[in-house]
């Protein structure tokens, strides 16, 4: 199975993806799962990352991945986002997009996107035009130079400030945003590129109570809408939004289940909960 060619300008959404290909419309989730990894293994100077990792996601899921450092979920993010090729294994999104023959901007392009643990926003820009600079549209110089919003734009954008709780800060710099909120708008840049899977780095960490809580909140919103994979230590979050909690070990799934099943798991306990 291969990601197929077309010739639609239309594919995910408008427009080629970068390096000159355009990939075929549509993800294909007949069988209801989104993302398989199978048999993924990385090795780094002889250290192995991840070793004959098989997951699945399915589509509208809210998965939550924990695991102790060095158990391999940063770079199971790296491999599902390209910036890391495996040495064995496949990678699916959907039925017949292979994203280990895509490129990065070409995986983002195809509906996957990734937040990582450190915000990264255009802090001399308000909240509404790091919104509108994230828009999913043509990006070429020409064009960018005479696009102008219409009304459905604007209101995508007013959607979306609502959704993570950045109404009333739509014309304040970025940059004068608290850590949590800047944590939303980052969010709120991928879901302007309109993804069906969200990969969420430690969404919490640094947060507030009450800022956690609220991306909890938004988190549970976003599941359905969108298939999001949420990588974090904060268990107390992870038990309050997980439909399943995978757990990794030395680069392998460890236990599968709800968090009460993965709490109460030996191997759980000895490796990760129980230090």
């Amino acid at each position: 199975m291969n990601a197929a060619a077309t010739s639609d300008p239309d594919s995910f959404g408008g427009g080629a993806a970068a390096g000159g290909r355009v990939l075929a419309p549509g993800v294909d989730v007949s069988h209801k799962t989104i993302l398989y990894l199978e048999d993924i293994s990385v090795s780094f100077d002889g250290f192995k990352a991840l070793n004959k990792l098989s997951l699945d996601i399915d589509d509208g899921e809210l998965r939550c991945i924990i695991g102790p450092n060095g158990a391999g979920k940063t770079t199971m993010m790296d491999v599902i986002t390209g910036k890391t090729r495996p040495d064995s294994g496949t990678v699916y999104f959907g039925q017949t997009i292979d994203l280990t023959k895509l490129t990065e901007a070409e995986i983002a392009h195809a509906g996957i996107g990734r937040k990582f643990q450190k915000p990264t926003v255009f802090e001399q820009h308000s909240v509404f035009e790091n919104l509108e600079l994230a828009m999913k549209c043509d990006k070429r110089v020409r064009a960018s130079l005479s696009a102008r919003l219409d009304t459905a734009q604007r209101d995508r954008i007013a959607d979306t400030l609502a959704l993570i709780h950045l109404a009333g800060e739509a014309d304040r710099f970025a940059g004068l945003l608290s850590h949590g909120q800047k944590q939303w708008l980052e969010i709120g840049m991928l879901l302007m590129q309109e993804p069906r899977v969200l990969l969420l780095d430690e969404p919490v960490a640094g947060m507030t109570d009450e800022e956690t809580e609220r991306t909890g909140e938004l988190c549970k919103t976003l599941a359905g809408r969108h298939s999001v994979v949420v990588v974090e230590h904060d268990m107390d979050f992870v038990a309050g939004i997980a439909h399943k909690v995978t757990v990794l070990h030395e680069g392998s799934v460890l236990a599968e289940g709800s968090m009460g099943e993965v709490q109460n798991d030996a191997r759980v306990i000895e490796v990760y909960l129980g230090r």
